[in-house]
């Protein structure tokens, strides 16, 4: 049935917020309301872009402001079927992955017995993480268990990921830990 041939009481029942926000599944100009639209942008003179939240795999939708490439605020979207505008505290927090005086910016490393920190060159520090790890990974390896039976892996590392790495990342760190042969892999992906 097309637009034109509808009965006009359908019409009429569409507008009704609830049932026109349902017959649209929540998708499209129905979901917003007629006072959000007419507002149009919440801060005015800001650039705005349309993001998703980092911090998860659920995929919050986020509406970000900038005003000359800076970043000046972030909220839920409204317009996103996921969360509807609204935050979780993480989410909400998520300016800070930026913005946050205390962040650090550079890779504090303290020996062992140390009481001091010291600041390594990234590739310094990665080239020392790579060496652990493969050392941990021979010196835990196991060909085959109590058994017998064949289970190439080592018990030597773990993987323990946190709740600012998205579902992407999660994916990657897995497959790469898989790949070593580790298999106490867990992510805390939650609040």
């Amino acid at each position: 049935m097309s637009e034109h041939n509808r009965p006009e009481a359908f019409d009429r029942l569409r507008r009704l917020p609830v049932v026109g926000r349902a017959a649209d599944w929540g998708l499209g100009p129905h979901a917003v309301s007629k006072r959000t639209r007419e507002a149009g942008t919440r801060i005015a003179g800001l650039d705005v872009t349309e993001s998703v939240c980092p911090y998860c795999a659920v995929g919050c939708g986020q509406v970000v402001y900038t005003r000359g490439g800076e970043l000046v605020n972030i909220e839920g979207n409204p317009r996103s079927p996921i969360n509807q505008g609204t935050l979780c505290p993480k989410g909400s927090a998520s300016r800070q992955l930026i913005q946050q005086p205390g962040r650090l910016t550079t890779v504090l490393y303290r020996r062992p017995h140390g009481t001091e920190w010291e600041e390594l060159e990234l590739e310094q520090a990665v080239d020392m993480i790579a060496e652990r790890v493969i050392a941990a990974r021979e010196a835990g390896w196991q060909d085959t268990d109590e058994r017998g039976w064949r289970v190439d892996r080592t018990l030597g590392f773990c993987s323990l990921g946190g709740a600012t790495i998205d579902n992407e990342e999660n994916y990657l760190i897995k497959k790469g830990f898989t790949a070593l042969g580790a298999v106490q892999i867990e992510n805390q992906a939650r609040i």
